[in-house]
């Protein structure tokens, strides 16, 4: 298992940790210290890197995934207001009859009750969850499907014949969330599936991040998208000044949301 794997890369070796939770649901400090060579430690940091960043659990002697419905139970009323805030900002900027794709994620996903008013729009998605909540508006939207492969771990279809059909359009708009962003590259993610992610930009005329403040300067192990493939950043307004300033200042529009 730890072929092509560095155990002194500190990056590397977290990235594995989450690839063996996602598989396992769960690991002991014992295994990876065996697995890593390494000393107990140095695989408590990265556990406990890994947990304040919200990716696991730590348990006795160990640690699990985070569970789904504890992540949901987790986010309070204020970080409910800043998605729900992004959203309204993100529909703001789409016109009726835009070609849309609408990319997997709880913060892109708050974006489908906000386009009720429009009317003609045709929106891509990778996600069933985004394509349920289509079809329960009242003005549905002309809906598109990637299909492809099923991904459980984002939930999302991903793949070659995703990318495919995606290539067979072009749309005006992108809306696509991000597990963190690097100041320094763009946006990040723990997932290794980021192929989808790069066409959708590809056959966007415009691109656009909808992202909470709390995950800018999270840097995860894959770039997804650098950033002179984003044209908008849509966050709230905790976003610090200097990094508002930052991200401007590499040509990227930034939106922040009340």
């Amino acid at each position: 298992m730890k072929r092509n794997i560095n155990p002194r890369n500190t990056q590397q070796r977290r990235q594995h940790i989450m690839q063996i939770l996602q598989s396992q649901g769960e690991v002991s400090v014992e295994q990876l210290v065996q697995l890593f060579e390494t000393s107990e430690v140095t695989i408590r940091k990265d556990l406990t890197a890994l947990e304040n960043n919200g990716f696991l659990l730590r348990r006795y002697g160990g640690a699990v995934l985070m569970p789904q419905d504890l992540l949901e139970q987790d986010q309070d009323e204020h970080l409910s207001q800043q998605k729900l805030a992004i959203a309204k900002a993100a529909a703001e900027r789409i016109l009726d009859h835009n070609r849309i794709i609408v990319d997997s994620g709880s913060t892109t996903a708050a974006l489908i009750k906000q386009l009720d008013g429009k009317q003609g729009l045709v929106v891509m998605t990778n996600s069933l969850s985004v394509a349920t909540q289509l079809r329960a508006l009242e003005n549905e939207p002309t809906l598109l499907m990637t299909g492809g492969t099923w991904d459980t771990h984002s939930e999302s279809f991903q793949g070659k014949v995703a990318e495919q059909v995606l290539r067979s359009y072009n749309f005006d708009q992108l809306f696509i969330g991000a597990d963190g962003i690097d100041l320094e590259r763009g946006t990040t993610t723990f997932n290794e599936l980021i192929g989808l992610s790069q066409v959708m930009a590809e056959v966007s005329r415009e691109v656009i991040v909808m992202v909470e403040s709390q995950k800018i300067g999270r840097r995860m192990p894959n770039l997804e998208l650098t950033w002179a493939q984003i044209d908008v950043l849509i966050t709230d307004n905790q976003l610090a000044e200097q990094d508002r300033v930052f991200i401007e200042n590499l040509g990227v529009k930034v939106v922040i949301a009340n």
